[in-house]
């Protein structure tokens, strides 16, 4: 018998360690409570976590199974786990992650220590991380390239999913673990094994969010991809900036999650390809081109961050001077609390705020606002949508935020400087997305909204009493953060 200890990967479909394991007889699936990982969670994060859990959880039951829940350090536990069970062997799937590959380094010497096998298996993205470089031997750093080899590269079928029979029976492991789940002689109070007994966020020491975390598990997963390709995709190129407009396929947190394979996701967008290249529709054929670049990006960010973990904290870009943050603590609140004044940069604070979602058009023109408007630092930035965000991913979103502030790889130049009142026109022109959000404005004409920073005191005093004026004026700001960047280029702002 083996042990599978889930992740990010909280599905039994298309699981590449978890198929392995059941390919050579019974399989327990368990997961850990670990609090070093919890030290970097949010109460978003944790609320959508255990929803995407009892959806596992669900499964496991729908098969005669259940899953063990453990509370605790996974160097401990998992040594003592295996042995209750009796597993010959435990089984993971790898993260790329600085914090991840130490907890898996410490967790392979402590089973290695207590006699019991371990296996490690690729199965978070299509292509390793280490897999694709440049010619020279050496990690992507601009995109273009990597994709290209990203897209000539073959790629592996879905995994198959364990039927009943693979896996373990809830009364063989009701029987291993028993009543009060200790399995560890001498463990912290923590350190208990329980047989699908999930813990509450209050339980793990946080808070129920007040944003809605939408829906989870792999059945949800797959009605949503299923929605995406039956016609959006088709669209995705020339609809998917727009944010009021249903063009994105909102994957994003069941990909975090590993609530759906990336494999089984790829191969629904190959069928998706196919079916428009069969059509003779180079229009639908590029979009669906497109939207499998994302998937790329998210391999791409992921690269990046496993070659140069220091990221998390530190410009990937470094400047010769340094870059002299404004970082007013009064105009990054306003920016958190979506009353900056610039219309679809309050839309999307909100939006991240009731639905820990912000569509992506947004969050490029909400980092820039922040870095390149209020001239703070982009760590700001990346700390809230960590704390708010439900699919927040340390690579996707610490590359999105270094582009933004022109620090990253493949990043923005210094010199693109978003305009928040242009953007909001050109994506959202009939402000729908906007007044969604902001119901000081609703009911007012859209050009209204989209010239709001153009307005005098009085106009806006009539028209949106309750709405801020602008924190700052966007021109004047654009200049500032021109000579900054220079500065930090060892450049004269004045030339």
């Amino acid at each position: 018998m083996e042990l599978f200890c889930h992740r990010r990967d909280l599905r039994l479909a298309d699981n590449v360690g978890l198929a392995a394991a059941a390919d050579r007889g019974e399989v327990a699936g368990a997961f850990v409570f670990d609090p070093d990982v919890l030290d970097h969670a949010s109460d978003v994060r944790v609320r959508r976590l255990l929803d995407g859990l009892a959806a596992l959880r669900d499964d496991y039951r729908d098969r005669g199974s259940d899953l063990l829940v453990a509370r605790g350090d996974p160097e401990s536990i998992l040594p003592d786990l295996a042995d209750a069970v009796d597993a010959d062997r435990v089984v993971w799937n790898r993260d790329y992650s600085g914090l991840a590959r130490e907890r898996d380094a410490g967790v392979r010497k402590a089973l290695n220590d207590s006699g019991v096998e371990r296996e490690a298996h690729h199965d978070a993205v299509l292509h390793e991380p280490d897999s694709i470089r440049t010619n020279a031997g050496d990690p992507y750093s601009v995109y273009t390239y990597y994709w290209k080899k990203w897209t000539d590269r073959e790629t592996d079928s879905p995994a198959p999913t364990p039927a009943a029979g693979d896996l373990v029976d809830v009364g063989a492991l009701t029987a291993a673990v028993g009543d009060d789940g200790a399995v560890a002689d001498g463990g912290a109070e923590t350190d208990r094994v329980a047989v699908g007994d999930l813990p509450s966020p209050a339980d793990l020491g946080f808070d129920a969010p007040d944003a809605e975390v939408g829906p989870a598990g792999t059945e949800a997963a797959r009605g949503r991809l299923d929605d995406f390709l039956d016609e959006p995709v088709f669209s995705y190129e020339a609809e998917r900036d727009y944010p009021a407009r249903e063009a994105t396929s909102r994957l994003s947190a069941f990909l975090k999650y590993g609530e759906i394979g990336i494999r089984e996701t790829y191969e629904a967008t190959e069928r998706a390809l196919a079916a428009a290249q069969s059509e003779g529709d180079e229009e639908r054929v590029e979009s669906v081109e497109e939207f499998q670049q994302q998937l790329a990006w998210r391999e791409f960010y992921t690269q990046v961050l496993y070659h140069n973990p220091e990221v998390v904290t530190e410009n990937y870009k470094e400047y010769e001077e340094g870059i002299e943050w404004r970082d007013d603590p009064d105009e990054i609140t306003a920016w958190t609390r979506g009353e900056t004044g610039y219309p679809i940069v309050d839309a999307g604070m909100r939006q991240l705020r009731e639905e820990a979602f912000m569509h992506n058009r947004v969050r490029m023109i909400v980092a820039s606002f922040l870095t390149k408007d209020l001239l703070a630092d982009w760590r700001h930035g990346y700390d809230h949508f960590r704390e708010h965000l439900a699919d927040h991913d340390t690579a996707n979103d610490n590359g999105g935020w270094q582009w933004a502030a022109s620090t990253g790889t493949d990043a923005q130049p210094y010199f693109r400087i978003f305009n928040p009142m242009t953007q909001g026109e050109r994506y959202d022109p009939e402000a729908e997305y906007i007044t969604e959000y902001v119901p000081e404005l609703r009911g007012l004409d859209a050009d209204l909204i989209h010239e709001w920073h153009e307005l005098s005191p009085t106009q806006r005093a009539n028209v949106a009493p309750e709405y801020p004026e602008p924190i700052v004026d966007h021109s004047e700001r654009r200049e500032e953060a021109l000579a900054m960047y220079k500065r930090a280029r060892g450049e004269d702002p004045e030339e």
